[in-house]
């Protein structure tokens, strides 16, 4: 019999993680929660109270985050949170155009009925709640956890966990671009959602050429709509 995990068994799955490790986790927490913003200054021990971690998991987290380009080592002001230019975002957008082309021709052919049937169903409901009462700040969490996690089973699809985290990591550049304009608006939830409605129903057709079609014509006017802002 599969034995049941529980609240406690979870808790010492997290604390049995390397401190180093969780420190980067609470990292990256606080980029997507919008509590490190683009281009700010921290110091190390800012950097304890923000991710509430020791200053050795601190010390051993920095270079994995200088190495992703997170964060860079500026002499005299401390640590400054990737800075977004125009450089950064045409870079990183370019990144997520590549991976998610190659991506969602693997998507298209593999993922099964079910699991579509399951994404459009949570594109629908974000779109009824859009439409039934004034978009407040939980609709735009929960409409932005199913538009990143429809990318995110797109790119894994691919079975690369090279390529995931290198998706992943240029994810969290793309939240900084996107702090700096904006993450998700109530002006810009209810086309984001149309065009992933655009995007899955290409995709059930099992036509690459269209899945492509409407993945590119998504990710440009995604962003447009960023540089417009």
């Amino acid at each position: 019999m599969k034995k049941k995990i529980t609240e406690n068994d979870a808790a010492e799955a997290i604390e049995e993680r390397p401190l180093r490790l969780q420190a980067y986790e609470s990292f990256t927490q606080q980029i997507l929660s919008g509590k490190i913003r683009p281009g700010q200054f921290l110091s190390q021990r800012e950097l304890m109270q923000v991710t509430d971690m020791p200053l050795g998991a601190i010390r051993e987290m920095v270079p994995r985050l200088e190495a992703e380009g997170l964060i860079k080592t500026v002499p005299n002001r401390g640590l400054q949170v990737c800075y977004v230019d125009l450089k950064l975002v045409r870079n990183a957008y370019q990144l997520r155009t590549m991976i998610e082309r190659e991506a969602v021709v693997q998507f298209t052919h593999n993922v099964s009925d079910k699991d579509l049937d399951l994404i459009e169903a949570a594109h629908k409901d974000i779109v009824k709640r859009a439409r039934q009462k004034a978009i407040d700040h939980q609709l735009l969490k929960d409409a932005q956890a199913v538009d990143g996690g429809l990318h995110e089973m797109i790119v894994d699809s691919l079975g690369n966990e090279i390529l995931s985290e290198i998706y992943r990591v240029n994810s969290l550049r793309i939240r900084l671009i996107r702090l700096e304009n904006t993450i998700l608006t109530s002006e810009g939830l209810l086309p984001s959602m149309t065009e992933h409605l655009d995007l899955i129903a290409a995709i059930k057709t099992r036509d690459a050429s269209k899945a492509l079609a409407a993945l590119n014509k998504h990710i440009e006017t995604a962003h447009a709509r960023m540089l417009a802002d």
